[in-house]
């Protein structure tokens, strides 16, 4: 049976997973997980160009989609808006199986060389989760919602790597205390916006603001063209 590309990436990131709590996402695991799969070195670092950074960009890209997965079959119809991100945020940290590959990959992506590849990951995982739950901003909200989100989740991200209570329970409950803070901010942004007072003064910067799109997203589905989230 042929092996393709991804699947001995899979292979690989699976054999890697046993390695990173004690080597990290480096080098030295990721020639061990070469060797755990016994797969031809040229192979793998075709695969994988960047080595262990590739396969730690991979494990983000899995727990995201577990979050969509779970999202997308579980009823969140009863719940607020602001519960089904909270709910959002919830899944993609229970996605993750041990917060020892998480600590790793923060290690990883504080060095200068892959900032931006760890908060490019970041704002996938959030822009995922607003797609997921049916945003359809179409002017600068669409990058606000984006980056208040990704404020949120990193800071739920960092208290719950240093969460030990039951079911991490105290976690769940900085993650509600953040989103309040956030509409709060929303509320008192709705708030100036609607004073009369203010309109006059607000006419222009409204207006800049509305000639703000978003990116447009190529499709997937079409002859030749891969996934960027994989």
């Amino acid at each position: 049976m042929t092996v393709t590309y991804e699947d001995a990436k899979q292979q690989l990131l699976d054999a890697m997973l046993t390695h990173v709590p004690f080597d990290g996402w480096s080098e030295t695991s990721f020639r061990a997980a070469i060797i755990d799969c016994d797969l031809d070195d040229g192979l793998a670092r075709a695969i994988c160009p960047r080595g262990a950074v590739d396969l730690a960009l991979a494990f983000h890209a899995r727990g995201d989609a577990v979050m969509v997965e779970r999202l997308k079959s579980t009823d969140l119809s009863e719940l607020k808006f602001r519960e089904r991100v909270a709910a959002a945020v919830r899944f993609r940290l229970e996605a993750v199986p041990d917060k020892e590959l998480v600590r790793r990959g923060m290690t990883l992506f504080s060095l200068p060389t892959h900032a931006a590849d760890g908060a490019k990951a970041l704002w996938q995982t959030c822009d995922l989760i607003w797609d997921t739950l049916g945003d359809t901003s179409d002017d600068v909200n669409w990058y606000t919602k984006r980056a208040t989100l990704s404020g949120v989740y990193s800071s739920t991200l960092l208290f719950w790597l240093g969460d030990d209570s039951p079911d991490h329970q105290k976690t769940w409950e900085f993650l509600d205390r953040r989103i309040d803070n956030v509409m709060q901010f929303e509320k008192l942004k709705a708030q100036v916006n609607g004073n009369p007072l203010f309109k006059p003064f607000l006419a222009v910067p409204n207006w800049f603001a509305s000639q703000v799109k978003p990116p447009v997203k190529m499709r997937v589905d079409l002859p030749g063209m891969m996934n960027p989230r994989k």
